[in-house]
């Protein structure tokens, strides 16, 4: 609970503010006073929202269900105006820890976990009958008072089927909690069995203190909920065999094996000695352990003395009491009786869409540990927006991940600096990431000209700087030259050799002719002498320049297919060139293997070409995680439709693996309290991540080059597309 900002409203909807209780990626939640006195837990929701006409319509939705449920075990709205300017609702508040902060301290005793199962499977019960769906039931929505847990949050929830407001391949809800048909709800209906099946999760955490499906990266908790069988031991020794196999059961992969709501509400009963009464305390006043009754205690004791406004803020005035006299701020919230906050641990009532609780990933149960912070240098508002909009969210996927680790000895954060592409800007971004002492590392810069004005300074600095698609080539400093500039892909000069090996292994071409388009004048020169002095299987190369003052490619083909040659590689940069060369290559009826680089592989090429494009293989220093078919690929494009609701485009997977080393680099300082740039680039270099795109390991001559055997890959023109093959060297 923190004091009012000097931003935040005197009041709202008749309700004066008294506090912050939270603040999350939806808006703010402050413990309020009604007219009445009676406190209220008061969600705001952000005004970019606000003006989404889809989130309005589904948050009036959330109101109106939420208001129709009166359940003993569940958080009544006591008022809410979906169509203010800034939307809001408010909920009955009485202090009480959420089953995630109540969980710090260890696994639940048998009987609560058989309180909770029993009173939020009656919650469930009343949902469910009433033709809705949770959706989201998880420990951070789960809160404990003295007299029975609370199920809260139906921002997300929906009648039985209802999926107009959700996107089509958007997941809904918290990895971990989700059931299996939720995790493809495309491929089915999300019904009642899916709040059972998290309801499941949620019990086995709160005896066991670990995830039925385990934690870590989303994706692969996604995959392992669907194809895994959930992780339970030790459930049998803390809670009642019936009440185990319940849980269990609730885990059942297909919806009809599992119990109803009533079901499991009556196993749990039994096992936990209390009655079907709605209301009162659960069969006695002790059936929470002594480390949450005093988490109860010491939230009332914070929610009855909320803190002051900053000084010179407007202070709140309590209504007078009986016989005239103000009531004090204690008595104020007696007055209201009892309730529990519907807040999460975020501030936020529960992440109404899936990640969006905490960008950097904070995990269920915080711990104190140190925060390291990477810097993300990158443009994001000139012409390499989509690079660095893809590399922020890589990077974001993988700090969430670390940060959901059980064991991690320290917490990440991400700090963006947006340099616009230009050397001028890219120093002040870079000096704005020096100076800041927090921050251990940057990814970026993205472009060559933030790149060369930027590595001096990171240099002087002593700070690693991990160049994840900027070409290491063109920051006009040798890597032996810098003791802190990484490069975490492979370098232009490289690309030749993934073509060489398939025109050699695949293609099985000793007859090469080489189109050297002299409008790309260096590089071009460069791809055909590498390419000469090692020619496809040991055999002949030709090389036959295209005049840069010409469009016309037909002639230098004509060149070209003289020498009878079983494959031709365009030597080029230019999409709308290499397509030119394409089209001649068709119109002269050559069918052999086709090769071109990366610059060239552009949506540009696929439309100048047309048909002419198929068949085309490209070399691409990054990979497309949505169509590779290794575990880890699929667990991060999982993650990233999550959370984006797109799947990674390029350079994201590459972001994702540059923040990993750096976090296997920090694992050596553990949890010390802070650690220096320098000893982290130092450290970098001697470390190794297996990561999504490619593995990162660092040659051993000191040359500070990457390991660059499995760092390409190739992509195939298809159908107007570019087909992702898979790492060079396994491409048959």
């Amino acid at each position: 609970m923190d004091a009012l900002r000097p931003e935040d409203p005197e009041s709202l909807g008749g309700h004066r503010l008294l506090a912050r209780l939270g603040s999350g990626g939806m808006g703010t939640v402050y413990l309020a006073r009604a007219a009445d006195g009676t406190p209220v837990a008061l969600k705001v929701i952000r005004a970019e929202y606000a003006a989404d006409p889809a989130f309005r319509a589904r948050f009036r939705r959330e109101v109106r269900l939420a208001s129709g449920l009166t359940g003993a075990w569940l958080v009544p709205v006591v008022a809410a105006d979906p169509d203010a300017p800034a939307p809001w609702l408010a909920t009955a508040f009485v202090p009480g820890p959420s089953l995630t902060e109540a969980m710090a301290a260890g696994p639940l005793p048998g009987r609560t976990v058989a309180v909770v199962g029993a009173r939020l499977a009656a919650a469930l019960t009343e949902v469910h009958a009433a033709g809705l769906v949770h959706r989201d039931v998880k420990p951070g929505n789960i809160l404990l008072a003295l007299d029975g847990p609370r199920l809260i949050d139906f921002g997300i929830a929906q009648g039985a089927g209802v999926t107009v407001l959700t996107a089509p391949d958007m997941v809904v809800g918290t990895p971990g909690y989700l059931s299996p048909e939720q995790t493809r709800a495309v491929d089915g209906e999300v019904a009642a069995p899916s709040d059972v099946f998290a309801l499941g999760c949620v019990l086995a955490y709160a005896a066991t203190g670990r995830r039925p499906f385990g934690t870590g990266d989303p994706g692969a908790v996604l995959y392992r909920t669907v194809h895994e069988e959930p992780d339970l031991d030790g459930l049998a020794a803390v809670v009642p065999p019936e009440l185990a196999g319940a849980i269990t059961s609730c885990l059942a992969k297909h919806p009809a094996d599992r119990p109803t709501a009533a079901e499991l509400r009556a196993v749990c009963e039994t096992a936990g000695g209390v009655g079907a009464v709605e209301g009162g305390a659960p069969g006695g006043a002790d059936w929470l352990p002594s480390t949450v009754v005093r988490l109860v205690a010491d939230r009332s004791a914070r929610a009855l003395d909320p803190p002051p406004r900053p000084a010179g803020e407007t202070t709140v005035a309590f209504p007078a009491g009986p016989g005239g006299r103000r009531a004090t701020r204690r008595r104020a919230l007696i007055i209201g009786g009892s309730a529990v906050a519907a807040v999460t641990a975020s501030g936020v009532g529960a992440a109404n869409l899936m990640f969006r609780r905490d960008p950097d990933g904070q995990r269920d149960d915080p711990r104190p540990v140190p925060t390291r912070t990477i810097g993300l240098q990158a443009d994001f508002s000139g012409p390499g927006k989509a690079d660095a909009t893809a590399q922020e969210r890589g990077a974001r996927l993988a700090i969430a991940a670390h940060n959901a680790r059980r064991d991690r000895p320290f917490r990440l954060a991400l700090a963006v600096r947006d340099d616009r592409g230009r050397a001028a800007e890219s120093m002040t971004a870079a000096r704005r990431l020096t100076g800041d002492p927090a921050v251990c590392a940057v990814i970026g810069p993205t472009t060559t000209a933030a790149v060369r004005a930027a590595v001096p300074h990171y240099t002087a600095e002593s700070m690693p700087i991990l160049l994840v698609s900027a070409d290491p080539d063109d920051t006009g400093t040798a890597l032996t030259d810098t003791r802190t500039l990484i490069a975490a892909r492979a370098a232009g000069s490289y690309r030749t050799y993934p073509v060489l090996s398939y025109l050699t292994r695949v293609a099985d071409s000793s007859r090469t002719a080489l189109v050297e388009d002299a409008a790309a004048g260096a590089e071009a020169r460069s791809i055909s002498r590498n390419l000469s002095e090692a020619p496809p299987n040991g055999g002949t190369t030709t090389v036959h320049v295209m005049p840069a003052n010409r469009t016309d490619f037909t002639t230098v083909v004509r060149e070209a297919l003289a020498t009878r040659p079983q494959a031709v590689v365009f030597a080029g940069t230019s999409p709308t060139r290499a397509a030119a060369c394409a089209r001649a290559l068709t119109a002269a009826g050559f069918t052999g293997a086709r090769t071109g680089f990366e610059p060239a592989m552009r949506p540009a090429f696929l439309e100048a070409a047309g048909r002419a494009a198929d068949g085309w293989i490209f070399e691409a220093p990054y990979t497309d995680a949505a169509s590779a078919t290794t575990k880890a690929a699929r667990a991060f494009t999982a993650a990233h439709r999550a959370r984006y609701n797109a799947p990674p485009a390029r350079w994201s997977a590459e972001a994702h693996d540059a923040v990993g080393l750096i976090a296997t680099a920090l694992a050596a300082f553990g949890s010390r309290a802070s650690v220096t740039p320098g000893e982290v680039a130092e450290r970098v270099f001697r470390s190794s991540y297996e990561g999504v795109a490619k593995p990162l390991a660092f040659q051993a001559n000191g040359t500070h080059m990457l390991q660059l055997e499995r760092s390409a890959f190739l992509y195939r023109a298809e159908k107007s597309k570019f087909r992702f093959l898979g790492r060079f060297d396994q491409v048959k």
